[in-house]
């Protein structure tokens, strides 16, 4: 574990995140106070991100439960193989009369086929009772994707880090994991999820920090080009757009300008690839070829000028 706010920072970006101090201070409290941390945000600013860079910083597995419509405890928590124990029923029938199977035989069979042998673990599970013994990092993302039921469930479980399964007792966590829950704020989530959490913001970066994350994550884009890049993309976000590009978006832009072999952008193809930074057809045609002249001209004034002031 991190000692400090600065080791968090460094951990961080030693799996090449470039994170905010507000951002390491959060994630080094939920850490130290063994708290939940609910990140929130639109999508494509880099919430799961953070989970996946903190497991491969803490040298811990990453289990990840994604949420969705409809998500219940048999999908999230465990399940019965059923499929092997109706074997197992068959094999222990043909193995001895009908006649001859008494009481004490039945509830045998009965105990055997509802051991951990036949449990399908799912990630809350495997994060409670991981088979290794080591605490994992559990990120449960999207959460406000799944129903209120699931919320309230969710709620019980990181109450004790303990769920109970009828056949088998009530399994509780030796050391609970590192939790990271993301919502990208299509429904509210409940005050009570909320309350035992630390709570974080998740905004879009500003320019210099944006400018940094292509410079590590697509190094092989020109420095030109990175700048021509975020001068376009944070000028998008400040247009009415039904969906703004996020950190994503802005990553498969500059790869794909790299792809094209190109070192600068022009208005021909900012227009050609703006399917990789809007994924609404609205968005698309409100890009007019005056507007992408504009775009173009304020990324050309970003080559050499501070990409911030642009």
């Amino acid at each position: 574990m991190p000692a400090d706010v600065d080791a968090t920072l460094a951990l961080l970006e030693g799996e090449r995140y470039v994170a905010d101090r507000r951002l390491a201070t959060a994630v080094f409290l939920a850490l130290r106070l063994g708290r939940p941390l609910f990140l929130e945000g639109e999508a494509g600013v880099g919430k799961t991100e953070i989970a996946k860079v903190l497991a491969a910083g803490l040298g811990r597995r990453l289990v990840r439960l994604q949420c969705y419509e409809g998500l219940d405890a048999s999908s999230a928590v465990y399940e019965w193989n059923y499929p092997r124990q109706m074997i197992e029923i068959r094999l222990a029938e043909a193995s001895r009369p009908a006649h001859a199977a008494g009481a004490e035989d039945r509830s045998q069979l009965a105990a055997d086929i509802f051991s951990e042998r036949f449990l399908l673990r799912r990630p809350l599970l495997e994060a409670l009772a991981p088979a290794d013994g080591i605490a994992p990092v559990l990120l449960i993302d999207e959460l406000d994707r799944a129903d209120e039921p699931f919320e309230a469930y969710l709620l019980e479980v990181l109450s004790d880090y303990q769920v109970t399964i009828p056949e088998l007792g009530t399994i509780r966590a030796a050391t609970p994991p590192v939790v990271i829950i993301t919502s990208n704020r299509t429904r509210e989530i409940h005050d009570a999820i909320k309350r035992r959490c630390l709570y974080h913001w998740v905004d879009y970066p500003d320019a210099g920090r944006e400018l940094e994350i292509v410079r590590r994550k697509c190094p092989q884009a020109p420095e030109t080009l990175a700048r021509q890049v975020v001068a376009v993309t944070q000028r998008l976000r400040h247009l009415d757009l039904f969906k703004a590009p996020g950190i994503a978006e802005t990553l498969d832009w500059a790869e794909a300008l790299v792809a094209l072999d190109r070192i600068a952008l022009d208005q021909q193809t900012l227009a050609d690839t703006l399917g990789t930074l809007l994924k609404y057809q609205d968005d698309v045609a409100a890009i007019t070829p005056e507007v992408a002249a504009r775009l173009a001209r304020e990324a050309t004034a970003a080559e050499t000028g501070d990409v911030r002031t642009v």
